[in-house]
């Protein structure tokens, strides 16, 4: 895995990124995901995002398993 810098201006934190992961544009769109920060670009952020799904692993389960509301509820009462 590739490493990136960190360091501050101002207030702020910043992210050196390395050459082979510069952004076009001036900003990006940021998303909190867990402990993890994602950056994706402004102008085709949901490409970007379901390009990025389709490298994951074949047998990754993206999607829970969960019983119907009423089961849930049922469960808590007990």
């Amino acid at each position: 895995m590739d490493t990136a810098k960190l360091f501050t201006t101002g207030r702020s934190q910043a992210v050196r990124l390395p050459k082979e992961y510069r952004f076009e544009g001036d900003s990006v769109l940021i998303k909190r995901v867990g402990r993890a920060v994602v950056l994706l670009p402004r102008t085709a952020s949901w490409d970007a995002l379901f390009e990025a799904l389709g490298q994951f692993e074949p047998g990754l389960r993206l999607v829970r398993e969960q019983p119907a509301r009423a089961e849930r509820r049922r469960a808590l009462r007990r």
